[in-house]
């Protein structure tokens, strides 16, 4: 298992849970992912600070990546297959909508809340997500 790096994902898993402690106090807001991006888009009030929280989704790796640590090559491959991509991001969008929120909602928010249903959210991630694996395994699709 050339991907098990338990001391980076703590030290990412600590960062992730004081980075959603101070957004809600900040804004008194959870700091689910899909929920930002949708109010980003339809509320006015919330536009700027969703908008900003959205961008730097995106710089701060950019950052890491070509600032901090530029001379360690992060290993990341996705598939050039837009027959996968392209339905992928549409199934997952519409489970986000039916799930009621994403997996940063549910599964960081809505566990550290004690919520029920973002505990069957995130199980249904979970396993949705190893079938997937199998399944495309199965049929010699490897991602």
């Amino acid at each position: 298992m050339h991907n098990f790096t338990p001391i980076s994902a703590l030290i990412g898993g600590i960062i992730i849970g004081l980075s959603v402690v101070l957004y809600f106090y900040a804004t008194g807001r959870l700091a689910g992912i899909s929920g930002i991006f949708e109010n980003a888009i339809t509320q006015t009030s919330q536009r700027v600070s969703n908008t900003l929280f959205l961008i730097g989704l995106v710089v701060g790796p950019l950052i890491i990546y070509n600032i901090v640590l530029p001379n360690n090559p992060i290993a990341f491959e996705i598939t050039h297959s837009y027959l996968l991509i392209i339905p992928g991001g549409f199934l997952v969008g519409f489970g986000t909508r039916l799930g009621g929120g994403c997996t940063s909602g549910h599964g960081i928010c809505g566990i550290g809340r004690l919520s029920v249903n973002s505990m069957v959210a995130t199980a249904t991630f979970v396993a949705i997500g190893v079938l997937t694996v199998f399944t495309l395994q199965q049929f010699g699709i490897y991602l």
